[in-house]
Formats: C-alpha cells, structure tokens, sequence
C-alpha cells in the first residue's frame, strides 16, 4: 500500500487544534501523533507547517445536473471544482432529467458517479405525490434519504397531497430532508407582481414573492408533522431569522430527530446584493434581509442550526441573464463554499473549529456516514490542507464549474485549498488533479 506522511499541521479536529502529523496508509489514516517518523524509504512526506489540516468537507445539498441537464453542469466537472474547494464528500438531489423517483433511476446515477466523480457521493431518492411504494425499498445502508419538495419543485415532484405526507412520514424510518416554501404563498406574490410588472419583475422583489411567510409556514407544517409522526426530518437551506425559532440547541445532536441546514449564500449577502449581483444571487428560497442573515449566523453559532452546505445548482449565464420570471433560481458554489467560511473566520464571525464542526462532523452524524467526517485513526483519509495566508481573488479564468461562473467573482478570498486527498489519495495539489483515481459510494451506520 502507499505511504503519505503529513507532519507538522495544524489540526483541526473535534473542537481542538493541535500541532502534529497524520500518517495514511493506502485510503485510511493509521496514525496521528505531535511528531510520526518515515518507517519507509517510499513513504510520499508533505510538509504542512503552518497550514491547517482538516476533515474533507461533506456537502449535503448539490446538484450537479447529470442526467438530462448536463448543459449546466455535470456529476465530473462539478466534482472536479468541488475537491479544488475541499469537499470531497456530496449528497445530490433527484431533480435531475429523468427525477431519480425510482430505484433504477437512482442506481443509474450511482453507477455515472462510480465512473466520472473525483469526490465520494451519494443521491437522495425523490418523493412525489404516488411513489410511497417506490420510495420504501430505498436502502437506508447505501442511500443517503428521501428528499422531499413543500414548494419550488421541478417536474411533478412538488408533495402537496396532505394525506401522502403523512403517509411517508409515518412510514419511513430514513431521513427526510425537506425545501420548505409554502407554494400557494408563492403563486399568489408572483401573479400580484407580474400583473404590475409583466415577466421583467424587478429582482429585489424576489425575496418578497419568496416571502419569509412562504417559508415560516411549510417548514413550520413539516416540523409539526415530523413531530406528530416521529419521522427524522433535516430542513434545508433556512433564509430566515424567524424559521430558526422552530429548531432547539437543548438536545445533543446525536439524539435530534429534527435538524437544520444554512447554505453559504445566507450567510453571505442579503437583500442589498441584488443591486450589483442581479439574478446571479437569485436562489430559492431567496436571499433575505440583514436581519435575516444576521438571526441565521446566531442560530449556526448557538447550534440551532446544525450544518452549513451550498445547494450548489448552477446555470448557464445564458440562462440567468433572462428576465425574472425566466431566469432560474440558482448558481454555483462548491468550489468556493470553504474559502467564503475562512473568510468569515478570518473575521472572527466563527472559529475554524466551529466550521469543521458545521461542515465535516455533523453532516456525517446527521447522515451517519460511515468512516467520514472526523481525523481519528481507522477512518477514510478524506483531508484538507489550507493556507490562511495565501490570498487569491476569484475570476472566470480561475473559475472550475461547467457553467462558467460565480457569483463569488470579484471576491478576495485570503485562505487558500492547497492539497485535497479523497480515500487517502492527492487528488487535487495546488492546482494540478488527479484524474486517474474516481471517489467512492458513501456508506451508512444505519
């Protein structure tokens, strides 16, 4: 087996840094300690003096576009950006072009990942309105959870039969991860402003038409109905203060049976980007006020709110330079997620050890993946090294996603992902990949 040897980092591991080495040994960690010795002439030495060491991040919310959208986006180049940015662990979403609402549909996108995807994956089955049947032989070992759409659906997968929500709550003991914006809502602020203003909708009305009513009132159905049935609900993507009201930090996040997700773009802009930004920061559920951004950074801090993700789903610019009501709701993310969290560490809006937590250690107890996640000896060697000194500045020709851009262009950030190994294996070192190598099938403890 092959020998790398990473000495003299900073780890960042289990709310502690500490100085020390890591030795890998094929794709597992075998040793962590302040100093190892090379027990062998091939041992690959990287040193990581001054650098931070931490778990590979582990997204759970991308969508990387394959099948049938592969225009956009796909599961080889989206992952390829993703390792650049130090995930190298994701969970996508079913909405692909056919929707992943069946378990052959789900496999095939498995079997695409096996071939083509640089970091680890995993796919969450889809729910609709007449799959339960379906949607019960999901394996609840090798699949990561149903997911489930309250509002803002493609396709025929908005669930907004009462009567089969409460059938898969009931009837499934897997986690269901949600998008919670109350549709009726929606439809009713769109017409008022369409009627005003035709298809060319001012973008800062977004977030008005995607209202902090629309989203407070499904995610508060959800949680009643995850409460009421006991089902293992995780919400995605809050963008509201007044929703993180309905999420405690008095339970151990080993026994939450409810659980919350912010993405970075919350936490990033708020209402007053629309001006220079436009409809590139046009996602949903939309970006909101400073109040809003403001409330979700003290419930993330509090631990209200449990991981921070990027709902990566990017466009072509073609696409979201179309007037409002055709321009879709989206962009792309994963490669600038962690550097965008550095920054706010560099800020001293949060501790580094508080971003490994948020992104490696709770989606992995979240999800319970197997052997991902932490820097403890017997786990997969999925690690980042990161210089927090290294400024860069993010531009199209340094830009890795499909579709071209992001909405991040223009941004300094000052940490850089200098080394991302996946399995124990280099796949991305300062710039240069490894493309002989593919990321493997996430696992669960369940």
């Amino acid at each position: 087996m092959s020998l790398t040897l990473i000495k003299n980092a900073q780890i960042v591991n289990e709310g502690e840094i500490f100085e020390g080495d890591v030795l890998i040994d094929g794709e597992y960690i075998v040793d962590i300690d302040q100093t190892i010795s090379s027990k062998s002439a091939n041992t690959k030495i990287i040193d990581a003096e001054g650098k931070f060491l931490i778990p590979g991040v582990i997204d759970d919310q991308v969508h990387f576009r394959e099948p049938g959208l592969t225009h956009k986006a796909n599961i080889e180049t989206e992952s390829r950006a993703a390792v650049a940015g130090g995930i190298t662990s994701f969970i996508e979403m079913p909405n692909t072009v056919p929707q992943a609402t069946t378990q052959e549909l789900l496999e095939d996108k498995f079997k695409n990942a096996s071939n083509t995807s640089y970091a680890n994956y995993s796919f969450m089955f889809g729910g609709t309105n007449t799959n339960l049947e379906e949607l019960l032989k999901t394996n609840p070992k090798d699949v990561a959870g149903i997911k489930l759409f309250l509002g803002s659906s493609t396709g025929d997968m908005l669930v907004d039969n009462e009567e089969v929500l409460k059938k898969i709550f009931s009837s499934t003991k897997m986690l269901i991860a949600v998008h919670c914006e109350d549709e009726s809502t929606i439809k009713a602020n769109l017409e008022k402003y369409k009627e005003e203003f035709g298809d060319d909708i001012p973008i800062e009305k977004h977030p008005i038409i995607r209202s902090e009513e629309a989203c407070y009132l499904s995610s508060s159905k959800a949680i009643a109905l995850a409460k009421k049935t006991g089902a293992r609900l995780h919400v995605f993507h809050l963008s509201t203060a007044k929703e993180t009201s309905l999420f405690t930090n008095k339970t151990p996040l080993e026994k939450k049976q409810i659980t919350a997700e912010v993405c970075v773009h919350h936490l990033w802009f708020t209402d007053q980007d629309y001006k220079t930004k436009g409809t590139f920061i046009k996602w949903n559920p939309a970006v909101k006020t400073e109040k809003d951004r403001d409330g979700l950074w003290k419930a993330l801090l509090d631990d209200r709110i449990d991981v921070i993700a990027t709902d990566h789903a990017p466009h072509t610019l073609k696409e979201k330079q179309q007037p409002y009501t055709k321009a879709p709701s989206g962009g792309p993310l994963v490669q600038h997620a962690l550097p965008a969290m550095l920054q706010a560490y560099r800020q001293e809006k949060i501790s580094i050890e508080k971003i490994v937590e948020k992104m490696c250690h709770n989606p992995a107890k979240i999800f319970k993946i197997e052997k991902r996640g932490f820097i403890k000896k017997g786990y997969y060697a999925d690690l980042v090294l990161v210089d927090s000194a290294s400024p860069w500045t993010v531009k199209k020709e340094n830009t890795l996603y499909k579709c071209g851009w992001s909405p991040f262009e223009g941004s300094t950030f000052y940490s850089k992902i200098t080394h991302t190994f996946v399995n124990g294996n280099l796949i991305y070192n300062n710039g240069k990949f490894n493309d002989t190598i593919k990321g493997k099938r996430l696992l669960f403890n369940r």
